[in-house]
């Protein structure tokens, strides 16, 4: 029997429950495992139950942790509906708060230009929560994803970032006709 615990931030918690607790419910449905939540703490506990898939139980504790970080239930369920996807956090929490606050806007862009160019360039969902950037994708979107978001920390211009993103997917578009 596997027991997960994960921590999410108090203000996610009504996100993971959802109304009337639909979320929590259809996590557990999915997964054939037992949520429980402490909201004081902002504690999830996971339980597999008994004849249930125990790699579904251990993706439970990836979409908690990546509503957690700010995605939609929608967006993380895709965690356990695909088993090539990948969940992964960038930390930000070493940047000053003015630094901060400039490299999630380079990477949000206007309006959310910057952002919906990467998720659309590397197949990839992007999450910008507090003192973290996430991503949802395939491994080697992720790479490319996680790189664009270097370059923009970095202080790259957008231009050269959308390049680079562009000439990732025509490289994967010319791979695929082989």
């Amino acid at each position: 029997m596997i027991t997960q615990r994960v921590k999410i931030p108090l203000d996610r918690i009504g996100v993971l429950i959802g109304p009337k607790g639909i979320v929590k419910e259809d996590i557990e449905k999915k997964s054939a495992s037992k949520i429980t939540v402490d909201s004081n703490e902002g504690e999830v506990y996971i339980e597999g139950i008994e004849g249930g898939d125990p790699l579904k139980t251990l993706r439970v504790a990836e979409v908690i942790r990546a509503i957690g970080r700010g995605f939609s239930p929608e967006n993380a369920f895709a965690l356990l509906d695909d088993d090539l996807l990948l969940f992964e956090v960038i930390s930000l929490s070493h940047l000053s708060p003015k630094a901060l606050n400039r490299v999630k806007g380079r990477v949000i862009g206007r309006d959310g230009r910057t952002r919906g160019v990467i998720e659309n360039l590397a197949d990839v969902k992007i999450s910008v929560y507090g003192k973290t950037i996430s991503l949802i994708g395939q491994s080697h979107w992720i790479r490319t994803a996680h790189e664009a978001i270097a370059m923009l920390i970095q202080g790259s211009p957008h231009s050269s970032v959308y390049n680079f993103l562009e000439r990732k997917r025509r490289a994967e578009e010319e791979e695929e006709k082989w």
